[in-house]
This record gives C-alpha cells, structure tokens and sequence, in this order.
C-alpha cells in the first residue's frame, strides 16, 4: 500500500499535539504579591550566652518573623560576646521588624547571663520600637541537678 500524501499543517495521528503559532507567545503569568502582614504588637527574644548574643522578634502567637545575632551580623570569636555586637544585632532585627512587619511596641524577654543584655535592649530602643515590658526569663534551678556521688580514691 502506498502511503497518502499528509497535507500541510496537518498534525500527525501520533497523538502529539502540533506546535500551533501562538503558543510561542504565551502570555506572562505574574504572581499575585504577597499581602505585608501587619503586626504592631510583639516579642523579642533575646538570648544573651557568654560567647553570642542572639535576637529573635516574634509575633503575639510565638511565630518568627526575623531574627539576628552577633554571628550573623559579621562578629567573629570572641568579639561575638561583647555589648557592641548584641547592639548591632539588636538594630538590624529591630529595622527588619518595624520595616517590613510595621512593629510598634515590645515586650522584651531576656534570658542568659551574657554582657549583650543590657545594650541589646537598649538598641531595640534606639531603632524606634516602644518597649512596653521588659522580663528575665533565665532559667534558675531550684535545687539543681543531683551531684555525681563520692569519689573513691
């Protein structure tokens, strides 16, 4: 059997679909731009260890929203642990928090026994946000932990 002679512009009986012209311009998809969630109220975490300060801002439910530390600011060592890197860290999460989220007021939680706590708070005051309340939430052992038995010599 001779084969027929398919007329152009035909598509083939493959099941394929034929590239039609206008599929080469498809218009552009845009997405839809994500809604900037307003939060004027929150929580500042900071957590002020001997060796790093780190900054956590959160929502009134507990939901992250930026975070910094001495270490993420660019600190390295033992420059890490000093006031001056837990003020840097507390100004850049602070301008994160009132730039993108609109934040007004805190309530600070600080927990540790680091020598950032005190220009940590200090800065998120600088950088314009209202402190409301300021709490130590270092965690303190009522009776500790049981001490290792008795050395045997």
């Amino acid at each position: 059997m001779a084969k027929e002679p398919k007329a152009a512009g035909a598509t083939p009986d493959t099941g394929a679909p034929g590239k039609p012209a206008a599929a080469s311009k498809r218009k552009k998809e845009f997405k839809k731009k994500r809604e900037r969630r307003v939060v004027p109220h929150g929580y500042v975490h900071i957590a002020a260890s001997f060796n790093n300060t780190q900054i956590t801002i959160t929502d009134t439910d507990g939901r992250v929203m930026c975070w910094s530390s001495a270490g993420a600011i660019g600190f390295k060592g033992s420059r890490k642990g000093t006031p001056y890197a837990a003020q840097q860290a507390s100004l850049a999460a602070a301008g994160v928090a009132r730039d993108q989220y609109g934040m007004k007021s805190v309530e600070v939680k600080v927990k540790g026994p680091g020598s950032g706590r005190e220009s940590a708070v200090r800065a998120l005051a600088a950088a314009g946000l209202h402190i409301v309340v300021i709490r130590d939430v270092t965690p303190i052992p009522h009776n500790g932990c049981r001490p290792p038995k008795r050395r045997r010599v």
